[in-house]
């Protein structure tokens, strides 16, 4: 899932790989009503799908991806599935699955594994999720997202340390698609 063995440095990588270069065209937005949509009753506020807003990219940043979607859906048995799909300034995307339970235990990611191979998850509250992210059993990065009491955005909170070993953290915001 996310992250880089220069986590973040080389580009934003929710979820597997965001380092992808300049010259983004706009996101493609879907319908108001879709946009809104809250998840059904009784389910987690985490499951849906997610939609980068690239309005309100970290200072610094740079362009990055012209696109990036997170989807959390429950997989059955205890389960969710999460998805990521890159969307570079080509058109090319990249995407990344893991299905896990959320007991902090690793598992391996499925599809471009070019930043992480392996993840944990944990879910601390209905409306966090937490995750570790590493590559060739190194660690790469932490995550923590968080929903909005209205369901309507979610904030991804990126940690890890730059090539010279020094610590960060970088906050992306997400709009809920559906």
């Amino acid at each position: 899932m996310p992250c880089s063995t220069t986590p973040l440095k080389a580009g934003f990588m929710p979820i597997a790989a965001l380092a992808l270069i300049a010259g983004a065209p706009a996101i493609a937005r879907p319908t108001p009503a879709v946009a809104r949509a809250a998840p059904a009753a009784g389910a987690s506020p985490i499951l849906g799908e997610w939609e980068l807003d690239r309005t309100r990219m970290p200072d610094g940043f740079g362009a990055g991806p012209a696109r990036v979607t997170f989807t959390f859906a429950d997989a059955g048995a205890g389960q969710w599935r999460t998805t990521v799909a890159i969307t570079a300034p080509d058109g090319s995307v990249r995407r990344v699955t893991s299905t896990y339970r959320r007991d902090g235990k690793a598992v391996q990611a499925e599809g471009d594994t070019t930043d992480a191979d392996s993840a944990a998850f944990s879910a601390p509250a209905p409306n966090v999720l937490v995750m570790s992210l590493a590559k060739d059993k190194h660690p790469t990065s932490v995550r923590v997202y968080t929903i909005a009491p209205d369901g309507k955005e979610m904030t991804e909170s990126a940690a890890a340390v730059d090539d010279d070993g020094a610590p960060y953290v970088r906050t992306f915001h997400f709009k809920r698609i559906r």
